[in-house]
């Protein structure tokens, strides 16, 4: 390539990629000086400078000028320096021309070496920029590999790592399987971009919940809160600031069919969708769903609630190994106590704190939410 002709690769470079090509120019300078003082030895201080027009390669040898010379590789006499220009004064810096004879070879592999790492750059940035907005965010990917115990899920041009720590239980990631994700964080690395996903952030959950709902993804119905336990179940609390919209409904579709796919792509993990209340006895009887609530006592002032269900759904209550208990208490954020209605009565449990609930209205709630 002559000279000519690398200066509108540089321009085609700066139109198509992005690349700003005074940035390269001032690469390519900048590793000529080291490949200068490289090659051929020299203890001058070097200045390599490139016609932008002509693409023109030029060495100079930098000499402060000086009224006396000690160092005849870096100094120039006033006197000598007044010969060539007469208005040069002290302090100031002489550039001798000392271009090498065969440096056309050695800038030309210096220029493609820069111009390949600043392809490599702009690349990366390019990745990196497109990834850090989808940063707390679900997309999709194709399982790949495995390396250890990470899962490589490819991402359009770049790969993802799913961790041990944010897989699934049990879920399996096998060659070409699609599954969709949640950016956890996206890094700028000296190898490029890295990207952190996760499949058991709860975000993952809300935001399969906006991409399946109209009503979520347009702010009509709110997900309130979310509390998961990934690969087994996962409670959200919902909100429609719309009262003629109902919440849990627009969340459950019909026959179910918004939350379906939703579980589906859990792989079967069971979602029970909770109306919130701004009453916490409420909420609270609400998000031990499907176990129905007798009564209800709460102290504001440590966060706790104290709970009496029917004999029989006692353990529907507290749920397998404490589950559902366990779920409803991160859901509204307060410690739980769970009576069964003749414990309750045996220790005295109830006292005038309490709010016994209509149980008619818990039973259409607990129906309504399991479908």
């Amino acid at each position: 390539m002559d000279k000519a002709e690398f200066i509108e690769a540089l321009n085609i470079i700066e139109k198509e990629k992005g690349i700003d090509k005074e940035i390269i120019f001032e690469a390519i300078e900048t590793s000529l000086v080291t490949a200068c003082k490289k090659n051929f030895g020299t203890s001058s201080n070097i200045k390599v400078e490139i016609d932008r027009e002509t693409g023109e390669v030029a060495v100079y040898a930098q000499k402060e000028i000086v009224e006396e010379v000690t160092d005849p590789a870096l100094q120039l006499s006033i006197a000598e320096a007044r010969i060539l220009n007469p208005n040069y004064k002290v302090g100031d810096i002489f550039n001798e021309v000392v271009t090498p004879k065969n440096f056309g070879r050695i800038s030309a592999q210096t220029a493609k070496q820069v111009v390949v790492q600043k392809f490599r750059e702009a690349e990366r940035e390019i990745l990196y920029n497109q990834y850090i907005t989808k940063e707390k965010d679900i997309v999709t990917g194709i399982v790949q590999r495995k390396e250890k115990k990470n899962v490589i899920i490819q991402l359009g041009k770049i790969d993802a790592i799913l961790a041990p720590s944010e897989q699934i239980p049990g879920e399996e990631y096998n060659f070409q399987d699609r599954i969709k994700v949640y950016v956890l964080e996206v890094r700028q690395t000296t190898k490029g971009p890295q990207i952190y996903v996760s499949r058991t952030h709860p975000e993952l959950v809300k935001r399969l919940f906006e991409q399946e709902v109209p009503e979520v993804h347009d702010g009509v119905v709110e997900i309130k809160s979310i509390a998961r336990e990934a690969g087994s179940r996962t409670k959200i609390a919902v909100y429609s600031k719309d009262p003629n919209v109902d919440e849990v409904g627009a969340c459950v579709g019909q026959n179910g069919y918004r939350v379906n796919v939703i579980v589906s792509e859990l792989n079967g993990e069971k979602i029970d969708i909770i109306k919130w209340s701004e009453d916490p006895k409420e909420f609270i009887a609400a998000a031990l769903s499907p176990s129905k609530v007798v009564a209800v006592a709460i102290d504001e002032e440590t966060q706790s609630a104290k709970i009496v269900v029917p004999d029989h759904q006692l353990s529907l209550a507290i749920g397998k190994e404490g589950q559902n208990a366990r779920l409803s208490a991160k859901l509204t954020g307060w410690r739980i106590d769970i009576k069964s209605e003749s414990k309750a009565e045996e220790i005295g449990f109830i006292d005038e704190n309490f709010e016994v609930l209509d149980n008619d209205e818990a039973e259409e709630e607990q129906e309504y939410t399991e479908e």
